[in-house]
């Protein structure tokens, strides 16, 4: 039995997956135990459209299409500016990425092309886009990120690899047309999952945490 601690700290987020697909018990199993996580008042906002096969081609080959012809927006409001700590934090991310796949920082060419794996999901053979009722506000999206936090950890304990991305929420037209979204539903992320590519340089590079006092104030 994995004890929930090494979980949270050896999941990571995997950017080359192979093609190989997760059975449907496994996925099965991963989105029950997901589905206890806890929400304001039990509302439970999260609704989630899982693609695979031909339903993923589409939705990469529209996202693709969209992201190249400079279209974009997104249901929920996105950050104006990156500040303070919280740049800091992305660009060593951003860095050490780059650094894992040998792209000189002023390569924009093919930090482009590196961008652009996001919208056909890192390769991965199966995406969930996670939408939350609109009707609930800010707190439905909070809900939503507890959901991904468990998705995430509850795959990893099973074997499946998965990267959690805002980037599919930015072309959110073309996600609520390729699922037919009705307008009380608002793309908060995906989640791609599939198996680990273990021999591509990209997923021997993590990211860092702050420690817990940089977070926590214990207040008596």
């Amino acid at each position: 039995m994995v004890e929930f601690h090494s979980v949270l700290e050896e999941r990571w987020s995997c950017r080359a997956f192979t093609t190989d697909e997760v059975p449907e018990t496994t996925l099965r199993k991963i989105f029950a135990f997901a589905q206890r996580t806890a929400s304001w008042c039990n509302t439970q906002p999260w609704q989630v459209h899982l693609l695979s096969g031909e339903a993923r081609e589409r939705l990469a080959k529209g996202l693709v299409d969209a992201v190249v012809s400079g279209a974009g927006g997104s249901d929920l409001p996105m950050p104006d500016a990156y500040v303070g700590v919280h740049q800091e934090r992305r660009r060593e991310a951003g860095y050490a990425l780059y650094e894992s796949l040998d792209i000189a920082r002023d390569d924009r060419v093919a930090r482009d092309l590196q961008m652009l794996k996001n919208f056909t999901f890192f390769d991965a053979p199966h995406v969930a886009i996670i939408t939350t009722d609109a009707n609930q506000g800010v707190y439905g999206a909070v809900d939503c990120g507890g959901y991904v936090a468990n998705l995430l950890n509850a795959a990893h304990e099973l074997g499946v690899a998965t990267v959690p991305q805002a980037a599919i929420a930015m072309q959110s037209p073309t996600v609520r047309d390729v699922l037919d979204l009705p307008a009380d539903r608002l793309v908060v992320c995906a989640v791609s999952l599939g198996f680990a590519d273990t021999d591509h340089p990209v997923n021997a590079f993590r990211t860092s945490r702050a420690t817990f006092e940089d977070s926590v104030v214990f207040v008596s």
